[in-house]
């Protein structure tokens, strides 16, 4: 079978542009639709944040007079601020006045007391360091230090009494003779414990210090500080004595 082609080549060339027009026409529009759409949905967000943010300007004026209104205002502002902060600070204070508790708990009786010169207490390492002095000298030592070792702590947690040691060990350092203030000879000693955490702490109940040889109950306790359980600093035995 012969085909003739009748349409020339130029005319087939036009219908080919013509096609391609079409096709650029068409994309071009669903760009512009796309834009469009794109720029309708950006003014939307755009408004919808604008009305938000004038709403919230305005009911931050609103209350900003409200505040203005108060009378002293910068002093009950402070005031609250400070009282937030009372709750935290009355959990963190230590109670060291239960180091007087302790100190009473552990003398041991006479003629094994002791007369305590100086107390140094470390909250970072638990540790307390004793210097003080007795007339039974080695006998009244290795007495306050077993007695220290024998001595207990009563607390409450959540309503439930527990007990636990005041030391797991207790370390006796320098000693050395010296001379009280009525002239006795006494020895003088360095002892040294780790206390439990927490036992001076304001979070944690402690009811008594119990020791072999007296229970301390864990009230006020200054005014039940015997003063013969301190005394000065022993002075060093002079020559020939």
């Amino acid at each position: 079978m012969i085909q003739i082609n009748l349409i020339p080549d130029v005319k087939q060339e036009f219908i080919r542009a013509q096609k391609m027009r079409n096709a650029v026409i068409t994309f071009a529009i669903l760009i512009c639709g796309v834009a469009m759409a794109l720029l309708a949905v950006l003014g939307i967000v755009y408004g919808g944040q604008a009305v938000r943010e004038s709403l919230a300007r305005t009911e931050i004026n609103k209350q900003y007079k409200e505040l203005q209104s108060v009378e002293n205002i910068d002093d009950v502002l402070t005031i609250q601020n400070q009282m937030s902060k009372i709750t935290a600070i009355h959990d963190k204070k230590t109670i060291n006045s239960r180091l007087f508790d302790v100190l009473t708990a552990v003398n041991p009786p006479a003629p094994n007391n002791v007369k305590i010169s100086t107390v140094t207490l470390d909250p970072k390492t638990n540790l307390v360091v004793i210097e003080g002095s007795a007339e039974n000298a080695f006998a009244a030592t290795e007495t306050f230090r077993k007695t220290i070792l024998n001595t207990s702590i009563e607390t409450v947690v959540d309503g439930q009494a527990s007990t636990m040691p005041l030391a797991d060990e207790v370390t006796i350092g320098e000693t050395s003779y010296g001379e009280s203030a009525d002239g006795s000879r006494v020895l003088r000693f360095t002892v040294q414990f780790v206390y439990p955490a927490g036992l001076f702490d304001n979070t944690l109940k402690v009811s008594r210090m119990i020791s072999p040889t007296a229970q301390v109950d864990v009230t006020d306790s200054r005014t039940r500080v015997p003063d013969s359980l301190f005394s000065q600093q022993p002075a060093d035995v002079q020559e020939g004595n």
